[in-house]
Formats: C-alpha cells, structure tokens, sequence
C-alpha cells in the first residue's frame, strides 16, 4: 500500500506539474496573441492616420492645381510629420514623376524572379482603373530597407489627372510605432507570402527566426497586415524563458499533498462559479438578440437546405400577415406567394436553394393575408452553424413598394417636366415658323397665279404647265414636312426607343432651327454622313437634346461680330458610339458657373428656368450614353454627347 500511494502520489504530481506547465504555455500564448493583436491595430491605426494626410494632400491637388513649389511644401510637411512615409511622389496621368520629396532616392526593384511592370506601376493601373486608392506589392527601397507605396488618384473635373504616392518603409513603421515594452518581450519581423523578411525589431534574435528556419509554432503568432496585403503578414515571436522547473518541483513535493485537496476545491467552485456566469452571459445575450430582432423593419426568413421555413421575425410576419407558426415548418408553396406567379417564384427558389441567387437581390411580389400586394426585395446569404456546417439560407425583406411608387412618380414628374420644356422650345420658335411656312406658301400662291393665267389665256404648253405645278407640289410638300416636324416634336408621347438616323435627327434640328439663325445672322454648319451605323433611342427626345443645345449656342453669339457667327454641328463614329460635337463662337463659360452648369433651376438667362441642360443630360444618360462640354480652341465652347451604337451595328 505505501509504494501504491507513493507511485500515485508521483502520478498525480506529475499529472499536476503537466498540467501547470500547460497553463503557462497557453497563458504565454494568449498573451502573445493580445500583444500581436494590440501591435497590429497600433500599426493599422498609425497606418491609416498617415493616409488620412495623404487623402487631404490628394483632395487638395484635385481641388485646385498647385505649383511644383506649394506642393513640395506640402509634401514636406507630411513627410517630416509622419516618420512612417519615406517618400511622395506627385505623377502625371501617364504615371511620369512630375515631383518628388525628397528629390532624390527612393528607388525601386522588380522583385527576384518576376521581371516585368513595377509594383508601383501595377498600383498606379489599379488606382486610375478603379478610382480607389491602391497598394503596391512590396519592394526595396533601399538596400537595407523594404517597403510599398499607396497611390491615391488624382481627379480634376471628372478626368484623372495622375496621383499621388506615399513610400512607406517597414523598418520606420516598426521603429516609430512598436513601443519598446514590446521589443522587450517578443521579437517581431514583416514577411511577404515567400517568407521573406522584410522588416524586423527585437532586442535579441529567436532561434530560427534570423537563419530563415521557422520559430516554434507555440511561441509566435502570425497576423495578416491588410493593408497593404499582398500576402504581407506580422509574425510575433516570444522570447525564450528560462525554466523554473526545479523551483516548481520543489515546492509542489512539499505542499502538493496538503494543498491538493484544497486545490481541487477551488478548482470546482471556480468552474462552477464560471459556468454560471457563461449561462448568465448567454440569457443575456439571447434577450439582447430578441429585442433587436424584434425592433428590426426588415423581415428576416431562415430557410433549411430543403426550403422548409425555420425561423421568421416580428417585422416578417407584420409584413406579410402570418404569424410565427402558420409559417415555421412549411415548405414551398409558400402562403405569401402570388397564385398566378408560382413558376416564376417556385424558380427562384430554385436558384437559391442551388446557391445562384443574384448578389443585387431578387425583386419579387408578394400577398398579405388580406389578399393587399406589395413589392419586396430579397436578399439571400448561406446560414453556417457554429460548426461551420452548411444548414440553410437567411434572406432579408425588404418592402419597397412606396419606393417604386415614388421611383414611378418621379419618372412621370420627370417625361411632364420634358413636355413642358419642348412646349416652351416651340413657344420661342413660333415666329421662326411662321417665317419659314411663308415662304412654301408664297410659292404655292405664286405657281398657282402663274398656271390660272396661262390656262385662261388659251395660250400655253402642257409641259410649262406640268412643270409648274410639279414645283407647287414640291412646296406644298416642303410646307407639309414642316408642320409635321412641329407636331411630332411637341406633341406628348410615351418613348419610343428604336433604332434611328443620328445625321437625320441632325438634319430635322437643324431645319427647324434654320430660319431662327438666319434671322440672327448665324450661319449653321453640318457634317453629317448619311452612311453611320443607327442608334437606339426616342428621335423625338433626341431632337430636344439636339435643340436646346442648338438654341444655346446661337443665343451665345448675340455679341459675337455678324461675320464670326457660326454654329456647327458634327457627328462622328467613336468606339462603339456616335460622337456628336455642337460648337459655338461665342463668349464661352466662366470657370465660376461651370460647375452648377447641369444642376436643376441652375441659368444665367434672365428668363431663362434653369432647366434645359439638366433635362438634356437626363436624356442622353437615358440613352446610356454622356453630355459634357469643354472649351473651343480659339473662342467659345463645345457641348458633345455620345450614345452607345445599335448592338448589331457595334458588332
């Protein structure tokens, strides 16, 4: 019995010591987790306040254009400020370096074995690309120091006009923005996705870590660092203790055997105490969950990997009528479902039970139990469990029946607004008309005097004759043409999108607005072959756009001198589109009104409503296409549209 007590005494002592020692290692590497976490978000936070300063220097190169002087100021500042940014650059659109500071170095390699663009060059494609800011892949900067840029673009009046690049050096990042209490526990290195160190700060070197050999798993921890990604990771790495495993036996063989009993006590009262506070944590948890599920407006639906119903909130079942019960368990056909739109609902279902429901959401229409319609938008997303198992799909409802109401309502404010303005064209244009229908019927009037005095005469030749009244019909017919331009140009009509003739559109306006220019001493130019591809729109909306833009130009050069008067209108064939250019030689746009130029009730006309650009613009973006305007080489201004070319034509 001694010798089983003493061997069972050896075997819990030593059971007990395995598992301190165990607790020591899992304390050490929590707390190496919490200190790398704490590090990270001390970089990422310094990090990003470095490019808070960099996003003001862009927004303020966007604003206005700076001399390379102020800007070399500017960047002075932020680089003697921030200890982290080794370097800015100021580029071109084409990514030329316009500016630097500091002037000189900063030089940068292909990294080893990938020859081709630079790691900045890719950045800056991807910033003018997507308008974002972007992060280089690392690269040296100097032979003793590695490191990336971030490259914020730089727009001017909507056109990229180049960007700025701050150089970021991980040995300054680490030296400036790790504390010293770190360095004094843990070593920590910047590595990219080869494993290749590129920054390090330690007080001593771990073994392994220097010699390219990998540390013990269970003294580092290693954490993604996005930005600026690209596979850049922080390793944190403890530093050797010493073992106090003597000390530990020592003291364990003393008072192991008196206190374990006490030991075992305290044990379990503590996870007991402890599971009391985890249940209490978790009713508190769940209640807090209830109550916002509760105050949520949007319906929440959770469905099986069969489409059974599992779970509805308060708002769901407001919106559709049902409560809780009628609904949980049930599969499809679902009660809220329209009975003349099954297949296509039953379809989408399908979709998303096959995991393609669409990432914009799923438009589709439901009932209330009362019978009452409303639109919803769905969206879907897959339902993982604590174990990270598939078991369903949680969709989101929204009711946006009040918002396709007042989407449809402003589209009719919108098509009033365009009758009017056409209205108020032809208001302005009544006198030009009238004019120029004066002159077919003066014409007619004319031809036929001519033909009633010769045929009472008896005097006359069947072909004079013919040939007379050939040229009364052809202005009788011009008259005609006329009056149907107008009618079709101001009646009210619902659009009518079809392929149609750009140079013929261009030949109507220009007709119409013909007589007005002539009186204005405007000389009106037209390039238009007849031979481009059509486009698809409404030709009597693109007739307003042609008009008004038409109307604005002349009017523009009511102090221009009589013989410098000329309007010009021209269509070519861009990339896929008809380019449409209409120029004047007037006075041009101050830089102070440009910017409100197309915003509503925005004019500089003393009668004018302020209306006319932004219904233009409203219309070409309409037809998926863009109105813009830019200065004329040598005086006034050109306004330009594009619209996309029919599909069959494009191809």
């Amino acid at each position: 019995m001694p010798i089983v007590a003493m061997a069972l005494v050896v075997v819990l002592l030593g059971a007990f010591l395995w598992l301190l020692h165990r607790s020591e290692r899992d304390e050490e590497a929590l707390a190496l987790i919490k200190d790398a976490l704490w590090v990270e978000q001390n970089l990422h936070f310094q990090l990003t306040s470095d490019e808070d300063k960099l996003e003001r220097l862009a927004d303020a190169l966007n604003r206005e254009q700076p001399d390379l002087r102020q800007f070399a100021a500017m960047a002075r500042m932020v680089v003697n400020t921030n200890p982290a940014i080794e370097r800015l650059l100021w580029l071109d659109a084409d990514g030329r370096t316009r500016m630097a500071e500091p002037p000189s170095g900063g030089g940068m390699a292909v990294p080893d074995g990938e020859p081709g663009p630079s790691p900045r060059d890719d950045a800056f494609r991807i910033a003018r690309a997507s308008g974002l800011r972007a992060y280089s892949a690392t690269y040296r900067i100097d032979p003793s120091d590695t490191g990336f840029d971030a490259v914020f673009p730089l727009h001017r009046d909507g056109v990229f006009a180049g960007a700025l690049v701050g150089v970021f050096s991980f040995e300054a990042m680490l030296t400036h923005h790790v504390p010293w209490w770190f360095a004094q526990r843990y070593q920590l290195e910047v590595i990219d996705a080869r494993g290749t160190v590129l920054g390090a700060k330690s007080r001593m070197a771990v073994p392994g870590t220097m010699t390219g050999a990998a540390p013990d798993p269970a003294r580092s921890h290693v954490i993604p660092f996005d930005p600026p990604g690209h596979g850049v990771a922080l390793v944190a790495t403890a530093y050797p203790t010493d073992s106090n495993g003597t000390r530990t036996i020592l003291v364990v063989a003393i008072f192991g055997l008196t206190g374990s009993a006490l030991w075992s006590l305290w044990s379990l009262r503590r996870h007991i105490a402890g599971r009391l506070r985890a249940e209490e944590a978790l009713r508190a948890e769940h209640a807090f969950r209830k109550a916002m599920e509760d105050s949520l407006t949007v319906g929440m639906r959770a469905r099986d990997l069969d489409g059974r119903i599992t779970y509805v909130n308060p708002a769901f079942c407001r919106m559709v009528g049902l409560s809780a019960e009628e609904m949980v368990d049930h599969g499809p056909p679902m009660p809220y479902w329209l009975p003349e739109d099954l297949d296509r609902a039953e379809a989408a279902f399908h979709d998303v039970l096959a995991g393609r429901a669409p990432e914009s959401g799923l438009e589709m229409r439901f009932q209330r139990a009362n019978g009452e319609r409303f639109d919803a938008l769905i969206y879907e997303a897959p339902l993982i469990d604590a174990n990270g198992r598939h078991t369903g799909w949680m969709g989101s409802v929204l009711d946006i029946t009040e918002r396709k109401r007042s989407e449809e309502l402003a589209r009719q404010q919108q098509e009033r607004l365009q009758q009017t303005s056409r209205l108020i064209t032809m208001g302005e244009m009544a006198s030009t008309l009238a004019h120029e229908l004066n002159q077919p019927l003066s014409a007619i009037a004319s031809y036929c005097t001519g033909c009633l005095n010769r045929l009472r005469s008896g005097r006359f030749d069947t072909q004079e004759v013919a040939a007379a009244l050939d040229k009364l019909a052809a202005q009788a017919r011009r008259a005609g043409l006329i009056v149907r331009r107008v009618h079709d140009f101001v009646r009210k009509s619902e659009p009518n999108v079809a392929p149609c003739s750009l140079p013929q559109v261009l030949e109507d306006c220009v007709g119409l607005m013909g007589a007005d220019a002539a009186r204005l001493g405007v000389r009106v130019e037209l390039d238009a072959p007849a031979d481009l591809p059509p486009v698809p729109g409404d030709r009597i909306l693109l007739q307003q756009v042609v008009l008004n833009l038409m109307r604005n130009g002349i009017e523009a050069m009511a102090r221009t001198p009589r013989a410098g008067r000329r309007l010009s209108v021209t269509v070519t064939r861009a990339e896929g589109a008809l380019l449409t250019a209409i120029r004047d030689h007037g006075c041009g746009i101050a830089p102070e009104i440009a910017e409100g130029l197309f915003s509503p009730f925005f004019t500089t006309k003393s009668e004018g409503m302020g209306m006319g650009l932004n219904i233009c613009r409203s219309i070409v973006e309409h037809h998926r296409g863009r109105l813009w305007f830019e200065a004329a080489p040598g005086g006034g201004t050109r306004f330009l549209f594009s619209l996309p070319l029919c599909s069959e034509s494009s191809s």
